[in-house]
Parts: structure tokens; C-alpha cells; sequence
């Protein structure tokens, strides 16, 4: 029911910068909460960054104070600002959704990932 299209993903060196997007879209839905999970080369998946309706935000220890993660309620987009890119950033990132409708609760949609490559 609901679809997330993510981009923003690419090349970059150490101590550079890109932006994520993520965009949801369907029909009569709302949205609980948005954010990236990674999984870089025999690595575990882990939570980056993740948003709720309200603006509350989370992050994982090791990307605080370098990504920001924001939202457009009324684009149903969040945005992933990272900066200070190391390459231990390298890997897929995968956005995801938490929504709920009349007839389904309580769902999770992802995107199709997007690869970040940050080597010099």
C-alpha cells in the first residue's frame, strides 16, 4: 500500500557530504515514523537514523553530531543529511517507513536501498 523511493546515494571522499531522500507514497495512510538502516560489507544491519510524526529523532552512537536526519509531513519525505563522511560509512542504505491505515496497522515498508561509497 505504501511505496518509498530513496536517493541521494553516490562517491564520495572522507570528510565529504550527501543527502538521502526518501519518499512514501499510497493512499489514505499516515506515517508513525521514517528513517535508514545500513549494511556495509560483512557487517551487521544497524539503525542509522530515525524519525517520528512528532519530530522526535534517534541516531546511532557512531554518526551523532555528523548526520541529521529531518522530515516534510506533507511530502511524506524524510531527508538524511550526512557530513563528515568516513569510510566506515560505506555501505546500503535502506529507508524505511512505519505506517498504519484503516484497514492495516501497524506495517513497515523499505526502499530499494541506495549505495554510499566513501574511499579516497
Amino acid at each position: 500500500q505504501v511505496q518509498l523511493v530513496e536517493s541521494g546515494g553516490g562517491s564520495v571522499q572522507p570528510g565529504g557530504s550527501l543527502r538521502l531522500s526518501c519518499a512514501a507514497s499510497g493512499n489514505s495512510f499516515s506515517i508513525g515514523a521514517m528513517g535508514w538502516f545500513r549494511q556495509g560489507p560483512g557487517k551487521q544491519r544497524e539503525l542509522v537514523a530515525a524519525i517520528t510524526d512528532a519530530g522526535n529523532t534517534n541516531y546511532a552512537d557512531s554518526v551523532k553530531g555528523r548526520f541529521t536526519i529531518s522530515s516534510d509531513n506533507a511530502k511524506n519525505t524524510a531527508y538524511l543529511q550526512m557530513n563528515s563522511l568516513k569510510p566506515e560509512d560505506t555501505a546500503i542504505y535502506y529507508c524505511y517507513a512505519d505506517w498504519k491505515s484503516i484497514t492495516n496497522y501497524r506495517n513497515r515498508s523499505w526502499g530499494q536501498g541506495t549505495q554510499v561509497t566513501v574511499s579516497s
